[in-house]
């Protein structure tokens, strides 16, 4: 007898992949198990995604979303967001989200072997994203056009990264203590910023 079809199995499949990702590591999770898990068979979990890489593609690209909801969230009560409370915003979704920190961290003990087929780049597309962004806020209006853009994107990144590893190097960090960390840097920031522009997207 078929088993009754699950509603959102594509949404049930990503959530168990998630957790299980997050519990065991992507190279431990096998389809086999986000089936278990769901109630369903195999097969229904390729129906959906190619390949487990496909489900980690899938569930990247929903964090990115999540992520972006939250950032305009926290913004909502800017009407043209400034560079800093842009940055506090955009890390402080970063930070929440264990799989997105998993990825800018390069998180072997979470990602395994998913990160061997990310292209050498990521890190120089970062960052080039985050010179860019600057570039628009420059020409908005939201910063000094005579701040280095160049220098103040790898502050920014470099700050963000080095926030995010501290643990590692200093000793156990509280969530709070991240957060007041961002809330200085993006303070330290907004000596930067002049009136009247907006930030735009936030990036990290």
């Amino acid at each position: 007898m078929p088993r009754p079809l699950i509603p959102d199995r594509r949404k049930l499949i990503l959530d168990t992949a998630e957790a299980l990702i997050l519990e065991r590591g992507f190279d431990a999770m096998s389809v086999h198990s986000i089936a278990e898990h769901v109630g369903i068979a195999k097969g229904s979990v390729y129906r959906e995604f190619d390949s487990k890489t496909a489900i980690l593609d899938a569930l990247l690209t929903r964090s990115m979303e999540r992520m972006k909801a939250q950032s305009d969230r926290l913004l909502e009560g800017h009407d043209k967001p400034t560079l800093s409370a842009a940055y506090e915003a955009s890390a402080r979704v970063l930070l929440d989200d264990p799989l997105m920190t998993a990825a800018f961290l390069d998180d072997r003990g979470v990602l395994g072997s998913y990160i061997d087929t990310v292209g050498d780049d990521r890190y120089r597309r970062r960052h080039r994203a985050v010179v860019a962004w600057i570039s628009d806020l420059q020409r908005g209006g939201a910063i000094s056009a005579a701040v280095d853009g160049e220098a103040l994107a790898l502050v920014l990144s470099s700050t963000t990264l080095g926030l995010m590893q501290a643990a590692e190097h200093v000793g156990p960090v509280s969530g709070e203590q991240l957060r007041a960390a961002l809330r200085m840097m993006a303070d330290l920031v907004s000596h930067y910023e002049t009136t009247g522009g907006s930030a735009g997207r936030p990036a990290t």
